[in-house]
């Protein structure tokens, strides 16, 4: 295995990361009924800490957040201490975790919470909530101004949170068909103010969100994900280029920990991409970029050193092999994932 892969790397030249491996954000909605992860949660995290960085499953910010069962929470002091544990445990075996934000948007649903479904416009989903097909997705309320606002500092102190409960940093999950790529796209955003209409406008939730965050707990310790090419709860539009043109190009000066790109699978071509999303990101973005997509260590490693991205994050393979890391520094053959070990933590 070409040994780029273990290399010690420095994200903003604060964060040692022992190897360019990251574990991939990785719903497994294991939680408790509050939302507080669980001693299983604690030893199915420790289990992984050999990978440089562990990045959360996605983390919800508050209660209308929450679009699928058992997912975990940064809102409450219990789901701290719950947190707590698991970034104690992580640390005790030498690795480092960041929490990744999450608000789903317009795929919440109100079995979960007292409220409203809320999105950048009042447009809808079809289908059902996962694990969860009785279900039906709701048509959303469009967010007031001063609902946006609340939500800047809701994702601010989900980040307050994320290192009060140990975590070295936070990945905004801005990607995948949820709240902040909702705004991103015009498939999802048909706003006339000032966050709609023009790629500018419509970066500007983005921006307001990754500004808050690195301002409450610094840049060094932010990451974001992004997903230009539309795929997931998304329609694509032409359009979007432009959007992500000038979000990307402004993140630039935003000097953030890295730029994961959100997609399940790399090989997949967008044509107002102009090919991948990756080599979309890449040949604007001048930081640390994060690659992910159906890759194996032997690809990844190639990508990395084709200057593809900087960082490989693996994601089912982490289900499968707790010890993927020293698995692949090894040489040994890594276990297959089969759908069937998502019932268990091991």
């Amino acid at each position: 295995m070409p040994q780029v892969l273990f290399e010690n790397v420095k994200l903003n030249n604060t964060i040692s990361l022992n190897n360019r491996i990251l574990m991939a954000p990785l719903t497994r909605c294991m939680a408790d009924d509050d939302l507080v992860p669980t001693d299983d949660m604690v030893k199915y995290y420790a289990k992984r800490a050999k990978a440089g960085l562990i990045i959360s499953e996605a983390t919800i910010i508050r209660p209308d957040g929450q679009g699928y069962p058992n997912t975990p929470g940064l809102f409450t002091q219990a789901q701290i201490a719950g947190w707590k544990k698991v970034t104690d445990a992580v640390h005790a075996e030498g690795g480092k975790m960041f929490a990744q934000l999450w608000h789903v948007g317009r795929v919440a649903h109100p079995y979960f919470f007292d409220g409203e479904v809320i999105a950048p416009s009042a447009i809808g989903v079809e289908g059902t909530v996962p694990r969860m097909r009785e279900l039906t997705y709701q048509t959303p309320k469009a967010l007031t101004l001063e609902e946006i606002t609340q939500l800047v500092a809701d994702y601010a102190q989900a980040a307050a949170n994320a290192i009060e409960a140990g975590f070295d940093g936070v990945e905004i999950h801005g990607a995948n068909g949820y709240l902040i790529d909702q705004f991103l796209h015009y498939a999802a955003n048909q706003r006339t103010d000032e966050y709609g209409q023009t790629p500018e406008n419509m970066s500007r939730f983005a921006l307001e969100v990754t500004d808050a965050v690195a301002d409450r707990i610094g840049a060094d310790r932010v990451g974001l994900r992004v997903s230009p090419g539309a795929y997931f709860n998304m329609d694509g539009d032409q359009r979007d280029r432009a959007v992500f043109d000038f979000l990307i190009t402004a993140l630039n000066s935003r000097k953030l920990a890295y730029l994961h790109v959100g997609i399940f699978d790399d090989a997949m071509e967008f044509e107002y991409l102009g090919g991948s999303a990756s080599a979309y990101l890449r040949n604007i973005y001048k930081g640390t970029l994060v690659g992910v997509g159906s890759y194996t260590a032997a690809s990844g490693a190639e990508a990395i050193q084709n200057q593809q991205f900087d960082l490989l994050a693996i994601g089912r393979p982490f289900i499968a092999n707790p010890d993927y890391v020293e698995r692949v520094q090894a040489g040994q053959v890594v276990k297959e994932y089969d759908e069937s070990m998502l019932a268990t933590l091991n």
